[in-house]
């Protein structure tokens, strides 16, 4: 019997971890994902722009994109399809996109596969597959148990490879108030992935439609969309309302105190009141703290190393500017 590892809270709460990042900003994080929808409805399309712009570092859907490497499966297209479908959307040809039209299935092959493709492309951002019947099994059972244990494999090869994996699915015909009660299959499926999306069109046909998004790690949100027939994409006209990004905020006056203290060994609050001066808002002891931790992935590109430890009762925060006098960190961009 595998002995069970545990974390103390204490620990996990003081540990610095690398934050959650993003392949498309507020949209699609590292990890497993569905886009369902309706047959026919323009999944390739968005799946493909998708693949492209993240392969160019272009924004889709007004967002921004990780630029990296991107593998298409789509499984149900046809070599000639396929380039009809990149020389719609663009003119210039990228190495950073991949194609496959035809893969093996999951438990027969497919996870060497990608994980094989990962391997030779170590700046692999995102791998779409489309569609998830393609590579599933060829068991009758389809339950709760069957669902979640085949999308539990691609979920520990995203999560391992620190990639996103998204799965393009289809909806059952039966309506339902809720989109994502829609999505074929088990609640299976969405309980194993990520976070979900739904394209439904208002009316069959239209090219206007809403993505609805769910996740762990992302805003539930409806994202209105109209097909743009000339660049053949799926334009949104919304735009994500950046918030005052508060972490940089942060690190930059923790950046300019360190230039001048070079290090900083006390408590929470006395570093609290060191600051403070710093800041509009009064700084508490708890939150800067907090802060520290998950920001310290962040601190440390910037030169700036942070730890925290218990001494006779008290814990002590430990902050030491590596870079000397900081000419050789970061610029803070605000």
């Amino acid at each position: 019997m595998k002995k069970l590892e545990t974390v103390n809270c204490e620990e996990l709460m003081t540990e610095p971890l690398k934050p959650i990042e993003f392949v498309v900003d507020n949209l699609i994080t590292q990890g497993l994902f569905i886009l369902a929808g309706a047959p026919k409805i323009g999944k390739s399309w968005l799946a493909l722009d998708i693949c492209l712009s993240v392969a160019k570092g272009e924004p889709v859907l007004n967002a921004k994109t990780s630029q990296g490497t991107a593998l298409y499966l789509c499984l149900e297209d046809s070599r000639i399809r396929i380039q009809n479908r990149l020389y719609e959307m663009t003119d210039e040809p990228t190495e950073q996109l991949h194609f496959a039209l035809i893969a093996d299935t999951i438990g027969s092959g497919l996870e060497e596969q990608i994980e094989k493709f990962i391997s030779e492309h170590h700046n692999t951002k995102i791998v779409f597959i489309d569609t998830l019947q393609k590579i599933r099994s060829d068991s009758p059972d389809s339950t709760y148990a069957t669902d979640y244990r085949e999308l539990s494999v691609l979920k520990s090869i995203a999560d391992k490879r620190s990639v996103a994996i998204v799965l393009v699915h289809h909806l059952r015909k039966t309506k339902d108030a809720d989109p994502f009660n829609m999505i074929s299959g088990t609640t299976g499926l969405s309980g194993c992935v990520d976070g979900s999306f739904v394209l439904s069109e208002s009316k069959r046909g239209s090219r206007n439609a809403t993505l609805y998004c769910v996740g762990r790690d992302i805003e539930n949100r409806e994202i209105e969309l109209k097909f743009d027939s000339e660049q053949h994409r799926w334009i949104s006209d919304e735009t994500f309302s950046e918030k005052e990004n508060k972490s940089k905020i942060f690190i930059e006056k923790i950046f300019d105190f360190m230039i001048e203290r070079k290090n900083f060994v006390g408590t929470a609050t006395e570093l609290a009141n060191l600051i403070a001066p710093r800041f509009d808002s009064e700084i508490f002891p708890n939150r800067l703290t907090r802060n520290l931790v998950q920001n310290a992935y962040e601190l440390s590109s910037y030169g700036i190393k942070f730890s925290s430890e218990r001494s006779h009762g008290a814990r002590r925060i430990r902050l030491e500017l590596l870079s000397g006098d900081g000419s050789d960190s970061k610029n803070m961009p605000l």
